[in-house]
């Protein structure tokens, strides 16, 4: 059997970013950037303030107190009428464009006005509340580089600078199949003998999760030609994702399935759990993976090996997720020789995280992944004591 790691290279090896494809900038929400975003502005454009107050001239403030006379009035969306003299003050808004001569802004609570005058008691530094031109973007900044996932905020730069459209990775097209003849299908009642159809689902869901498109292939049952038909029709997909069948009983079927439409597997066991029957191939080029059938190990398996190959061929740079040290609150027992993915809860306080088993670690037990914050990493034949570190791979931020 393969380590984690080697599982983990092969696959990687073999992916590749997909095609680039302009889209409009609201589109490109959660995508990869392919071309770096260059400013052609000067953001701000002009230094601007930002208090409520009177623009001024530093200098004018050495005494006290000081007494300037107003000469205008500037807000956001106007320009000063005119550049700014020794002895004057102009009443300013937040954003609004200092005049020439002005080099610093008062807030207006700190001033008393009186009809055409104001009184400043205290100097005031050159710069105070303004805001100067090029503070944030100046021309030819490269403000969001290719590899980087564009998010709300790089939306509102992006349309700052005037980018209506960018070049963003094209996000994988995933099949996915569900095998067995005990599963039925949303929407179905199942018969004595069967149960519902989970992965399906999950897996349909851990997908979009990763920024990529499922489609969904339905069930087949345990029969090696409706196998083969069903993974006809996802191998027209960037990704094939099937779960259960790859194991080595009389029914598991999906290797041999594969086989049969033309792809090359290149691994099919790798040493952890939940989740050791697991296969991985291409057919021109494409990737295939064989998942578990138990619903854990499917998703396991799916977060370790399928989540960073989606993320690599759509064009991320950083594919894993992130990972933490938490101190162990209680016990995290892993017995057996394979390196166990447990799940577990996080709870963070003034020492960082602390960590604490879901529940049972079955592989079937679905809720121990509802309940799950993270995958605590522990080596065969180990338990962690309780206050002992242990490395977490974190799937959500801890509530």
């Amino acid at each position: 059997m393969l380590t984690v790691e080697e599982a983990q290279d092969a696959i990687l090896s073999r992916i590749e970013p997909l095609a680039v494809e302009r889209v409009d900038v609201m589109a490109a929400l959660g995508r990869v950037l392919a071309e770096p975003v260059v400013s052609r502005a000067l953001i701000p454009p002009w230094a601007n303030s930002s208090m409520d107050g009177y623009a001024l001239r530093a200098a004018d403030t050495r005494g006290e107190p000081v007494k300037l006379a107003v000469v205008g009035r500037i807000v956001a969306g106007s320009m000063p009428s005119r550049p700014l003299r020794a002895g004057e003050a102009m009443r300013i808004f937040t954003g609004a464009p200092l005049p020439d001569g002005a080099d610093a802004v008062v807030p207006q609570e700190d001033v008393a006005a009186d009809g055409e005058r104001v009184t400043i008691r205290g100097r005031i530094e050159t710069g105070a509340c303004v805001r100067p031109a090029g503070e944030d973007v100046r021309v030819g900044d490269v403000v969001v580089q290719p590899g980087h996932v564009v998010g709300a905020a790089e939306v509102g730069l992006l349309a700052t600078l005037g980018y209506s459209q960018v070049r963003v990775f094209r996000r994988p097209r995933v099949a996915v199949l569900s095998t067995g003849n005990e599963l039925a299908d949303l929407g179905t009642e199942p018969t004595p003998g069967q149960i519902p159809n989970t992965n399906t689902y999950s897996l349909m869901a851990q997908v979009l999760e990763a920024g990529a498109e499922p489609i969904n292939l339905g069930v087949a049952p345990d029969r090696l030609e409706s196998i083969t038909e069903r993974l006809q029709w996802g191998l027209a997909a960037d990704v094939l994702v099937t779960s259960a069948g790859v194991s080595v009983g009389e029914l598991d079927l999906v290797r041999d399935a594969l086989e049969r439409c033309g792809a090359e597997l290149h691994l099919w066991q790798v040493s952890m759990r939940p989740g050791k029957p697991i296969t991985f191939g291409t057919r021109a080029g494409r990737p295939v993976f064989g998942l578990p059938g138990n619903p854990v190990s499917a998703m396991v398996t799916f977060e370790l090996f399928v989540r960073p190959a989606l993320r690599r061929m759509a064009g991320a740079r950083a594919v894993d997720r992130p990972r933490v040290r938490a101190r162990a609150l209680e016990a995290i027992a892993n017995p057996g020789f394979r390196r166990g993915y447990l799940r577990v809860t996080l709870t963070r306080d003034g020492n960082g995280y602390g960590a604490r088993l879901t529940g049972d670690q079955g592989s079937a037990i679905l809720r121990s992944m509802v309940l799950a914050d993270g995958l605590a990493v522990v080596t065969g034949d180990t338990t962690i004591p309780a206050g002992d570190a242990v490395d977490v791979i974190l799937l959500r931020a801890p509530s």
